[in-house]
């Protein structure tokens, strides 16, 4: 028995010694299988950015200052009577359009009337006073030549005749002031322009020395904007007032539709010291009345115009940590990011002074996605009038250079 058992106690050692055997090769291929690195897989190509593209130009380029301003009449009165008396008739209607020597009011006219025939009547009374006495003192003159009168009677019919003359001079100016007068009860426009509101009514008495008036008249045609500018800009705006008419024109406050173009009319002889501005008066024909007493708007002044510049869209210039540049696509239709320098800008367009050459293309629209050297899918940004250029797509790759 115990012979027989002994070869069994032997065998387990090699079943426990396989087992491990096993299980390590399979830990081990565990280990290996796990830290393998798996297939990458294929990157895949970048999206290009779609973009508005503009192309680089000359042209002419005005040099406008801003500014505001208050529209107000070159002419403004208060009609007034000068003469005192009743209101008959009231002629005209509140707002409407005179012209000059239009009647306005009546006034009662019997009074200077009467006062006008009273001066006619002195005068045809003085007028055969001093034909009697011109005949006395030829008859004194002939009565002296015989010695039968004294000079001194003569010299006294002279002065006589004298004194009437100027009675007859005196009423002359009589007639005259009561003619005026009589003038005066008519009352009628002193240029044409727009009535306001009416201050009388017939049947009302009105002085010379009433202060309220009765109506007041304003000139709308022409009409005038009076606006202010930096100080600063004093010798552009001389200049361009001395080289002819500077045009400018009047827009909505907003700034965005014209209501009117006309020319500047006079610059104010001295600078405002506590605003530091320079008074501008403008003058537009207004034919259509778009402008009207008080009304603020917003002034653009031609002051000079610069000839055959590179302009580009002003939205096509960008801000960066390094200062200004563009994004210009190239003939890969790749956007790089170059550097320019603007000399001025405003209404839409900047004036490139160094960065950029004529024909190159630059970003309008669609710089926020990006990034320098970036693929782009580019249209053409339509003109003012809708067209687009017949390539509106511009090509990306080796023959982007060709689109053009």
């Amino acid at each position: 028995m115990n012979i027989e058992r002994e070869p069994r106690r032997r065998r387990w050692p090699a079943g426990l010694a396989i087992l491990m055997v096993g299980l390590g090769s399979y830990a081990a291929w565990r280990h290996f299988a796990q830290a393998a690195p798996a297939p990458q897989a294929q990157a895949a190509p970048a999206a290009k950015v779609p973009v508005t593209f503009a192309q680089a130009a000359k042209s002419d380029y005005p040099v406008e200052v801003d500014g505001l301003g208050t529209v107000s009449p070159f002419k403004t009165v208060t009609v007034r009577s000068r003469v005192d008396g009743e209101i008959t008739r009231v002629l005209f209607k509140q707002g409407q359009m005179v012209k000059q020597g239009d009647p306005l009011v009546e006034i009662d006219k019997r009074p200077y009337q009467a006062a006008l025939d009273q001066a006619v009547a002195k005068k045809a009374q003085d007028e055969a006073s001093l034909r009697n006495d011109q005949l006395n003192l030829q008859r004194f003159q002939n009565l002296a030549q015989k010695s039968f009168e004294s000079q001194q009677a003569v010299d006294t019919q002279q002065a006589l005749v004298d004194q009437v003359k100027a009675q007859i001079e005196g009423d002359d100016a009589a007639i005259a002031n009561a003619r005026t007068n009589l003038d005066y009860t008519t009352i009628k426009a002193p240029f044409t322009g727009r009535t306001g509101f009416r201050q009388i009514d017939p049947g009302n008495i009105v002085h010379a020395a009433d202060q309220n008036g009765i109506v007041t008249i304003a000139q709308l045609q022409p009409i005038a904007v009076q606006f202010t500018e930096p100080q600063d800009l004093l010798p552009a705006i001389a200049k361009a007032f001395e080289r002819g008419p500077a045009p400018v024109e009047a827009l909505t406050s907003d700034g965005q539709t014209v209501l009117s173009r006309g020319t500047l009319a006079v610059i104010d002889n001295t600078v405002n010291q506590a605003t530091g501005t320079i008074s501008l008066k403008a003058r537009f024909d207004n034919a259509d009345n778009a402008l009207w007493p008080g009304l603020s708007v917003d002034t653009r002044l031609l002051v000079d115009t610069l000839k055959q510049v590179l302009v580009v869209p002003e939205d096509a210039v960008q801000h960066g940590p390094s200062g200004l540049f563009a994004y210009v696509i190239g003939d890969d239709g790749k956007a790089v990011a170059t550097p320019i320098q603007v000399s001025m800008s405003g209404n839409g367009r900047a004036v490139v002074r160094q960065g950029l050459t004529v024909g190159q293309k630059v970003v309008v629209s669609g710089q926020a996605r990006l990034q320098n050297g970036a693929e782009v899918e580019a249209r053409q940004l339509p003109s003012p009038d809708g067209k687009i250029a017949d390539q509106a797509a511009l090509p990306t790759g080796g023959d982007a250079g060709k689109a053009d």
